[in-house]
Order: C-alpha cells, then sequence, then structure tokens
C-alpha cells in the first residue's frame, strides 16, 4: 500500500519589527499623564506609521478602558485588517501559526483580541468568538488567555 505524502504545518510567521522611533511614539504615548494626552499621542503615532500594530491595538485598549467600545471596535479592526496584510506579506496562506513568542507579532494579535473584546461589549457575540478562534489558531500557547 502506498502512503500519501503527510503536509507538514507551514512555518510560523514572523513579522519584521517595527523602527524604534515608532516604538519610542507608543512608549512616550504610554507615558502620557492624561488620557487625553495619552490619546493624542497614541493618534500622533499612528498617523505617523499608519502600519504600526501595536498603535492599533494600544488606541483599542484606550478606548475600551475609557468606556467607548465602539471606538475600540474601529480601531481593533484596522489593526486586525492591516495584520492580516501584514501576515499574508509574511507568507501566510490562511493556516500557520503567528506566534507570540515573536515580540514583532504582539501587535496584530494584540488588535486581535482587544476586536474580540469591543466585538463582545457592543453584542457582536458571532464575532467574538471567531476572533478567539482564530486567535487560539494562530497563537495555539494562548499567550493572552483568550481560551479561559
Amino acid at each position: 500500500m502506498s502512503k500519501l505524502p503527510m503536509h507538514d504545518e507551514p512555518p510560523p510567521i514572523e513579522l519584521p519589527a517595527p523602527s524604534a522611533d515608532v516604538v519610542a511614539l507608543l512608549e512616550q504615548a504610554r507615558a502620557a499623564t492624561s488620557d487625553a494626552a495619552r490619546l493624542e499621542a497614541l493618534r500622533a503615532a499612528v498617523r505617523t506609521a499608519p502600519t504600526f500594530l501595536d498603535g492599533w491595538a494600544a488606541l483599542a485598549d484606550h478606548a475600551l478602558a475609557q468606556g467607548d467600545p465602539v471606538a475600540a471596535y474601529a480601531y481593533a479592526r484596522v489593526g486586525y485588517h492591516r495584520g492580516l496584510d501584514a501576515i499574508r506579506k509574511a507568507g501566510w496562506r490562511g493556516a500557520g501559526a503567528v506566534p507570540w513568542r515573536h515580540e514583532p507579532n504582539r501587535g496584530f494579535l494584540r488588535s486581535l483580541d482587544a476586536l474580540m473584546r469591543a466585538a463582545g461589549a457592543i453584542g457582536e457575540t458571532e464575532e467574538e468568538e471567531r476572533c478567539r478562534a482564530f486567535q487560539l489558531d494562530l497563537d495555539p500557547d494562548d499567550a493572552l488567555g483568550v481560551g479561559r
């Protein structure tokens, strides 16, 4: 009897690191002393680098913390779609890991996590569950604890 060829899992995706300048903008935003200053600094970071996934995730987290799940949903959705573009560009073809252990992947995974939480906050339970399942597919180690 002949054996069918086995298909290996695709290699994990590793996004390129963002520039140090953009990371510094995010750190400055996180250090802001008021919510208004933090929001403006986060917006400045994504205006400077619209593909900076951690910036979009931070904006979504800020909006959630401020009790604005609609804004959080919008910010997270941008980060999620920018992240899909990035992982596809890095070779992802609809399957395979995008592990948390590779730090540059975290902006995408944080955006997906924020989208899941914002979807839940606005009553989009089907999307919340799709995001949870996708997160677990991408990062089976569940570094963000979405499988709880």
